[in-house]
C-alpha cells in the first residue's frame, strides 16, 4: 500500500501527561502508511508546544482548541477532516504493539466489518492484563415490556498468560473508543457522533447504531494495545480529569442514552447513579487519603476521611467546574456542531 487507507484521529481521554509516550509509540509500532489528525483540547502549554513541534516534524495535522473538549466533540472535529477509507479513533493514553494497525485493517478487509477493535489491555506492564476482548451491547424487552440495556465486557482483568484465556477473531457487539477502527462510509448513514453523549456510554450508542444500520463489529486479537491510566495524577491534569468524569456529564450521558433508546430506568441505571464520581474518588481523593493517614491501612479511618471530609468538598468543586464550563461551551444546539472556525487552530 503506497497511499494511506486509514486516518488515525487522536483525542484526549482523561489526561495529557502521557501524550509524548503514546504518540511516539504510534509512530514506532506502525509499519503501514497512515494519516494522523491530532485533536488537542487545551493541553498544558509545554505539551501543546511539543505537539506543535511534532506536527511540523512528522507532517500530521494538529487541531487545537483553547478549551477542554468532550470526547465525542473531539472525535467529530477530527472526523470532519478524514478522507480515507478507514478512520481509527485513538485515545491519547494508549501504547500499541508492533503490527497493531495492519491487523485491524486485515480484519476489516477480510470480514467486511464496519468496526474493528483490538485485544485491549490495561495498566503497566504493557500487554499483560486484559481490559477488553469484545463484548455485548444490546437491548432486551422484559416480561413487562420494558426496554433494558445489556452491557458486558469479555475477559476484563484476566492475564494474557492464563491458559484458560482463549482468544480468536470473532464478530461481537461492542468496541471501546480506546482504539476503534471504523469504515468511514458508515458516517454517511449515521451522521456525526452524538455530542449530547458527554462522557460515558458513547461507545455503546455508536455500536448499537452500527448494528441497527446493518453493520458489524469485530474483535481482532492479533492487534494488541494497552491503555495506561495512572494515579495520582499530575497537577496539570486535575482540572480536565474532574471535568471529564464529572457527575453532571455522566448524568447527562445516561439521560441521553435512556432517551434515545427508550430505556427503562432499571437497576443498571440505579447502579450508575449510586457510583457517581468513583473515578475521581479512586484517582484523585484516595491518594490524598493515604497521605493524610500516613499510609495506615485502616478502612474505617479512610472511609471517614473520604466520605466525611474530602468527597463533599470535591463534589462542590466539581459542580462549580461543570456549571462554569456549561455556561461557556455547552449551550443548547439544534444540530451537532463540530466546532466554530474561530475556536480552532491548525498546524
Amino acid at each position: 500500500m503506497s497511499e494511506p487507507q486509514v486516518t488515525i484521529v487522536v483525542s484526549p481521554r482523561e489526561r495529557f501527561s502521557y501524550t509524548r509516550e503514546s504518540l511516539e509509540s504510534i509512530y514506532e509500532n506502525t509499519q503501514i502508511p497512515f494519516k494522523l489528525i491530532y485533536v488537542d483540547g487545551n493541553s498544558p502549554k509545554k505539551i501543546g508546544q511539543y505537539l506543535q513541534n511534532q506536527a511540523e516534524e512528522k507532517g500530521f495535522k494538529l487541531i487545537r482548541t483553547d478549551y477542554y473538549l468532550t470526547p465525542n466533540t473531539a472525535r467529530n472535529i477530527g472526523l470532519a477532516q478524514v478522507d480515507t477509507k478507514y478512520v481509527l479513533f485513538a485515545d491519547n493514553d494508549i501504547i500499541p504493539a508492533s503490527g497493531w494497525l495492519k491487523a485491524l485493517i486485515n480484519c476489516a478487509e477480510e470480514t467486511e466489518a464496519t468496526v474493528v477493535g483490538p485485544l485491549m489491555f490495561q495498566y503497566l506492564p504493557l500487554h499483560q492484563e486484559i481490559h477488553f476482548a469484545g463484548g455485548e451491547s444490546h437491548i432486551v424487552v422484559d416480561a413487562k415490556g420494558r426496554r433494558r440495556l445489556r452491557e458486558k465486557m469479555y475477559k476484563q482483568g484476566k492475564q494474557i498468560t492464563d491458559p484458560r484465556v482463549k482468544l480468536e477473531r470473532t464478530e461481537t457487539e461492542l468496541c471501546e473508543f480506546h482504539i476503534m477502527l471504523v469504515r468511514t462510509e458508515i458516517f454517511q448513514h449515521l451522521g456525526m457522533f452524538d455530542e449530547q453523549m458527554l462522557n460515558t456510554k458513547e461507545h455503546l450508542d455508536f455500536c448499537m447504531n452500527v448494528a441497527k444500520n446493518g453493520g458489524s463489529v469485530y474483535f481482532e486479537p492479533e492487534s494488541l494495545v494497552t491503555y495506561v491510566p495512572t494515579s495520582p495524577l499530575k497537577f496539570s491534569d486535575l482540572h480536565y480529569y474532574m471535568l471529564r468524569w464529572s457527575d453532571a456529564w455522566e448524568l447527562g450521558s445516561l439521560s441521553r442514552i435512556r432517551q434515545k433508546w427508550n430505556l427503562a430506568e432499571d437497576g443498571y441505571f440505579q447502579h450508575k447513579y449510586k457510583s457517581l464520581g468513583w473515578r475521581r474518588r479512586d484517582t484523585i481523593l484516595m491518594p490524598i487519603v493515604r497521605s493524610l493517614t500516613f499510609g495506615i491501612q485502616n478502612k474505617f479511618l479512610q472511609k471517614v476521611m473520604m466520605y466525611g471530609l474530602l468527597a463533599p468538598v470535591e463534589k462542590l468543586l466539581n459542580r462549580y467546574l461543570t456549571d462554569n464550563y456549561a455556561k461557556k461551551y455547552l449551550q443548547p444546539k439544534s444540530t451537532p456542531n463540530i466546532a466554530s472556525p474561530e475556536t480552532l487552530s491548525e498546524v
